[in-house]
């Protein structure tokens, strides 16, 4: 299908930098962190929720799976409003609505109020990719590749950063506090995105597809909410079957029609090319074999020390064994763009799912010293910078500049979906695996190693799929927004 030429505006004469200029990547940077942080400040409330609002464990979990849905849902869908509609504006409101989402959380002890506040703060899962997209639009060549590698590093940073954080208030204030701390942070952050980035001259024409949207969030909605309630709803029950079922009617016929629409919401033709397409499946193991990182490490060193292993930590000092990976990610993230430039981002990849492997090779070796756990997550979160840095330069080289926000955000959503997956296997292997300790089920070490193990797997999976990506072609920048003749032909010669 013929690509529409992105409208552009021809660039300007060379001239220094401005102070806006050089705060549009610690401005955006930020926003990514923001985002991580708000994703999970409420995990050290998990388990007091229910007695602060009234409602079951069960539900109290929503608080959880409903940001997860809400931000598989609408990072794709904002990403492609963004090429449409103008990137600034699209992450603007993003961060707004997970502002506001965080205001109603501050002002409410409601559990029904407080998912769907986390639902409308799962809109900033789409700040990266629209981040990154802007980042083409507004740098060099020669500046685009770290930039990028450090955007997207902002994820596992602001992880890190958000679980002590959330963990201390909680200890020491009330927990609302936390909330209208995010909020205050989150208004700061709408503000100095429209301050500061630019409008981005690239756009794509076109009229947005409304029916490809409603059917793709209709079946991530299926599929997600049957991996993440798995576990509680039993894999084998009449709900999980019949929501796997309808994820797969509702898909197929999405599929169908994306490829009969006239400006579909997803180009499923640039999605089957290898370079794309092995991306995104690079990009689901990748998200599987991080995710399983953070997970198990929280659990080990909290389990209790009566079960032979356990360190029994508290969450402050949980979310602390945690801190190094986030700043090991974001050290390395200079590297991985310097990497990529040498050897091409395919490599980097390879590279950093490599690392995940060692990573937990280091976690199977040793999962009773504190220092050997903390070294094991901090190499997986080493590989993760590596990989996670080169997933988006791999799409903005193998796509048109007026679908790179969209890309980007299928990207996204694929990794995503690997930690939702992650989750579900990780819970399903930990549960298998227990025995009472003070008649609570604790997950057994043995347990643990095999979590470990399954991740590793996933992770030489992913390096697999990295190396069987075809050649990183013309270096990035060669497609440069407003040299359409040149973007039109490198169009031509990627569909030949």
């Amino acid at each position: 299908m013929d690509q529409p030429a992105p409208i552009s505006e021809p660039p300007g004469p060379a001239v220094a930098p401005s102070l806006r200029d050089r705060l549009t990547i610690p401005v955006l940077a930020s926003g990514g962190i923001l985002m991580a942080v708000m994703q999970t400040v409420v995990v050290p409330l998990l388990p007091d929720l229910p007695r602060l609002t009234g409602a079951s464990a069960a539900t109290v979990s929503w608080t959880v799976t409903a940001t997860l849905l809400s931000g598989a849902v609408l990072t794709p869908v904002l990403g492609r409003a963004g090429d449409m509609y103008g990137k600034r504006r699209v992450l603007t409101g993003a961060l707004a609505l997970m502002t506001i989402g965080s205001v109603l959380c501050a002002l409410t002890s409601d559990i029904g109020v407080l998912i769907a506040a986390r639902a409308l703060q799962g809109a900033a899962a789409s700040v990266v990719p629209l981040s990154i997209s802007i980042l083409r639009d507004e740098l060099p060549p020669e500046r685009r590749g770290s930039a990028v590698a450090l955007m997207s590093s902002t994820v596992g940073v602001g992880a890190a950063l958000g679980l002590p954080l959330a963990a201390l208030v909680v200890q020491y204030a009330d927990w609302h506090t936390m909330f209208w701390l995010t909020s205050a942070l989150g208004a700061v952050g709408v503000g100095a995105t429209w301050r500061v980035v630019k409008k981005s001259p690239v756009r794509e024409p076109g009229r947005f597809d409304v029916l490809g949207a409603l059917g793709l969030a209709a079946g991530l909605v299926c599929l997600l909410l049957g991996v993440s309630q798995g576990g509680s709803w039993g894999w084998g029950s009449e709900g999980v079957l019949g929501l796997f079922l309808g994820a797969a009617v509702v898909m197929a016929l999405w599929w169908w029609q994306q490829l009969r629409a006239e400006r579909p919401l997803v180009d499923l033709r640039l999605v089957s090319r290898p370079r794309v397409g092995l991306s995104h499946v690079a990009a689901l193991l990748t998200g599987f074999a991080f995710y399983a990182n953070s997970l198990v490490t929280a659990q080990l060193v909290q389990a209790p020390k009566a079960g032979g292993y356990g360190l029994g930590l508290s969450i402050v000092a949980t979310g602390l064994c945690l801190l190094p990976g986030g700043v090991t990610m974001l050290l390395f993230s200079p590297v991985s763009a310097r990497i990529s430039a040498a050897r091409g981002p395919r490599i980097t990849l390879a590279l950093g799912a490599a690392v995940i492997a060692c990573g937990y090779a280091v976690r199977i070796a040793d999962s009773r010293d504190l220092w050997m756990i903390i070294t094991g997550a901090t190499v997986v979160a080493t590989g993760t910078t590596l990989a996670y840095s080169a997933l988006p330069t791999l799409i903005l080289r193998a796509v048109p500049a007026g679908q790179t926000a969209s890309a980007n955000g299928v990207n996204v959503l694929m990794r995503t979906i690997g930690q939702a997956t992650s989750s579900a296997a990780v819970a399903a292997v930990l549960v298998h695996h227990s025995s009472p300790v003070g008649d609570v089920p604790t997950p057994t070490l043995h347990g643990y190693l095999l979590a470990f193990a399954m991740a590793g797997v996933v992770a030489l999976a992913a390096c697999a799929a990295a190396l069987s990506i075809p050649g990183d072609g013309t270096p990035d920048g060669t497609r440069r927004a407003g040299d359409t003749t040149r973007g039109a032909r490198d169009q031509a010669m990627e569909g030949a």
